[in-house]
């Protein structure tokens, strides 16, 4: 598939952009006794996914096309795809059912593959990670079930015709790594800033479409979850170091606690 596809109305690039509601990241952590986290309090269009859009925007403002935003959640996070089509995205997905409450990773990718396939994009743009799960595993598994390429945490996107070039800062250097599309990539906080919502794309987002989808309709059954919380206990609280003064016994001591340490 050519990224760069010839419409009616000149190029075109469709770029699907997965997006979440979760809590508020300045407001307070609660858990519910299922060890789920409480979702009836403030809640927002996850910062992540914010960098997301605004990537997805550039390109499209670069290369023409659109931009659509897909997401899972109870049907008030239309107010999160109603954020995204602010800035300006062309229009959302959600997909809304009670049977999807707690869902794992697995099911989560599942469900988000179900609708984007239909789409069929050049290119999917996910957070590295969502705010509230952390676990990073479901760009991943959705690259699979769309059998898509994926190029991870991107700090700078380039796009050549069907290439799609990411630049990558990782623990072993700088890399540059490229695919041919349609492909998936998941992109860091640092990719874009995102802009601000006018008051033109305010006004402009109370008319643009959200479609909503229950599981049905997407020929999906929850089934048992893949992985499931045996627990959950507070982190170990880091302990106070150890100050030693500088006296005539300063090296001896610290030759002494680092023997204790087994470091020398």
């Amino acid at each position: 598939m050519t990224l760069s596809r010839r419409s009616d109305n000149g190029l075109h690039v469709k770029i699907v952009v997965t997006v979440k509601q979760v809590p508020d990241p300045n407001s307070a952590t609660v858990l519910e006794p299922d060890h789920t986290l409480a979702r009836d309090r403030e809640v927002v269009l996850d910062p992540g996914d914010e960098c997301g859009i605004e990537e997805g925007l550039q390109l499209k403002e670069a290369h023409g096309g659109e931009v659509i935003l897909v997401s899972m959640g109870p049907e008030r996070a239309k107010d999160a795809i109603r954020k995204g089509l602010s800035m300006g995205a062309d229009r959302g997905v959600l997909i809304s059912d009670p049977q999807l409450a707690g869902a794992d990773a697995l099911l989560t990718a599942r469900v988000l593959a179900a609708a984007i396939k239909p789409e069929q994009p050049d290119l999917v743009i996910c957070a590295t990670e969502s705010y509230d799960g952390s676990t990073g595993m479901v760009p991943p598994m959705l690259a699979e079930l769309l059998g898509m390429p994926q190029l991870t945490i991107a700090k700078k996107v380039e796009v050549d015709g069907s290439t799609v070039r990411v630049h990558r800062q990782t623990a072993d250097g700088y890399q540059v790594v490229e695919a041919s599309t349609p492909v998936l990539i998941t992109v860091t906080a640092g990719i874009a800033e995102p802009r601000y919502a006018s008051l033109k794309g305010i006004m402009a987002a109370r008319s643009k479409e959200i479609k909503l989808l229950a599981l049905g309709a997407l020929d999906i059954e929850r089934g048992e979850p893949a992985e499931t919380i045996e627990g959950v206990a507070q982190a170990e609280v880091r302990k106070a170091g150890t100050i030693i003064e500088f006296d005539g016994t300063a090296v001896d001591r610290i030759l002494q606690v680092l023997s204790e340490a087994k470091v020398v």
